[in-house]
């Protein structure tokens, strides 16, 4: 068969090259939260209406007081911008030229500037955007261990379903250390073992018995949620004091840094938990793109063949690395309990290792990017609870539905095409 007759009808062929196909699933995504923002946000409200922003947190040496905006202009205006950018991604689709992850992470940006816009029009309550920003780092710092945790398994090729259920151990480990030792930073150090414990039943059902590791992901959540909801229901609940009462993490404030307006007490006067994602993150992406580990764990997910010719045990590499990320979600677990002071609860992860899951997919099997859609849930999160104090016109069940929403949105509008691991799901024998 020819070149020629082999191409599909969007495709061009430039000196016997195949162009990869035209998509335009980013324009139209662009071109509806631009049409959402000017006609659903920006037309609905009245043309004196004005929404108030708090720029600064109470703890910050400089205050900028509180920014007083137009909520019809501005809603109009951002709209107009998302449809720019939407024209300027159509031209780039069509020209084949890739912009990377910036633009829909910029369109993404705008449309949620324009909901707060609109969502605080005309109340006399103000958003405070430093609250709204430190809330939505401390709900993504379980949905970010639980991406890298499913990004470090899918990269040397298992499928891991089961990051709820690691997530879920990790918050009961870590309640119950936290509690009987009073000490909540030993809790960083048990939850990962609970979770590296459900990674090794992980890799013990889909690396030496080969079943679907979907399936046995699945079973494996529901095996943790049926484990833990027990105790909880026969031991915990009835020693809350003395089991299910673990104390916080405290902030922990950094000089200087904390004190620069807006984004200083986001960021510099956090848990130590928060701490280490980020530099989980950073520690990651060298160690998964710059390391001898990094280059042997992605070469397994991709091509376990021929990695298996020049000397690397596969199966005993998928071994180790599964339960790495089991203990890495495991201690994202700690987030819903010991962080924030708070008892364990029946099922209290509510489908949070899913979204993790999303967020990797979302962020491209890369560590940076599995951050970004992190903290872009984790930020939907926040939301919800901020709308509801100030008295947002949007129902209470829709807002429950934000964070979920979020993420189907995000992965089928914005994640456009992306390859996983070629042997993501594939069994290895020799």
């Amino acid at each position: 068969m020819s070149t020629a007759t082999a191409l599909s009808p969007n495709s061009k062929s430039l000196e016997g090259t195949i162009l990869p196909p035209i998509s335009w699933k980013g324009p139209i995504t662009y071109t509806v939260i631009g049409l959402i923002a000017i006609f659903g946000f920006g037309l609905t409200v009245g043309g004196g209406d004005e929404t108030n922003f708090v720029l600064s947190a109470s703890s910050d040496a400089i205050k900028f007081g509180t920014l007083v905006v137009p909520s019809r202009a501005l809603s109009v205006a951002i709209g107009v911008l998302i449809l720019a950018i939407a024209a300027f991604a159509a031209y780039g689709a069509a020209k084949r030229i890739r912009y990377g992850a910036w633009l829909p992470s910029l369109v993404g940006v705008l449309g949620i500037i324009s909901f707060l816009v609109w969502s605080g029009a005309g109340k006399a309550e103000s958003l405070p955007i430093p609250l709204l920003l430190s809330q939505g780092i401390i709900f993504a710092v379980p949905l970010a261990f639980g991406a890298m945790a499913g990004l470090i398994n899918e990269r040397v090729g298992i499928i891991n379903i089961a990051i709820e259920g690691q997530l879920l151990a990790g918050a009961f480990t870590g309640a119950v250390v936290a509690t009987l030792t009073g000490n909540p930073y030993l809790a960083l150090l048990f939850a990962p073992i609970a979770g590296a414990l459900v990674g090794v039943l992980l890799a013990f059902f889909s690396i030496k018995y080969k079943v679907d590791q979907i399936v046995v992901g699945v079973v494996l959540n529901v095996l943790v949620i049926g484990i833990t909801g027990y105790l909880f229901s026969t031991v915990l609940k009835n020693n809350k004091g003395t089991l299910n009462t673990p104390p916080g993490l405290s902030k922990i404030e950094i000089p200087i840094l904390s004190d620069i307006p807006i984004i200083g007490s986001v960021l510099f006067n956090q848990n130590i938990l928060v701490y280490l994602m980020f530099a989980a993150v950073i520690l990651l992406q060298f160690l998964l793109f710059r390391s001898r580990w990094g280059l042997r764990l992605r070469s397994v997910g991709e091509h376990p063949k021929a990695a298996d010719t020049v000397g690397i045990k596969v199966n005993r590499t998928r071994w180790i690395n599964v339960m790495i990320g089991g203990a890495v979600a495991g201690l994202g677990g700690v987030a819903f309990t010991v962080m924030q002071g708070i008892g364990f609860g029946k099922e209290m992860t509510s489908g949070k290792g899913y979204i993790a899951l999303a967020a990797m997919i979302l962020g491209r099997w890369n560590p940076n990017g599995a951050l970004a859609a992190a903290l872009l849930f984790g930020f939907a999160e926040a939301l919800r609870g901020t709308l509801s104090i100030v008295g947002t016109p949007v129902p209470t069940q829709f807002l429950a539905m934000l964070p979920y929403l979020a993420t189907i949105f995000a992965v089928a509008g914005l994640v456009g095409k992306v390859r996983a691991p070629a042997a993501e799901g594939k069994p290895y024998e020799k």
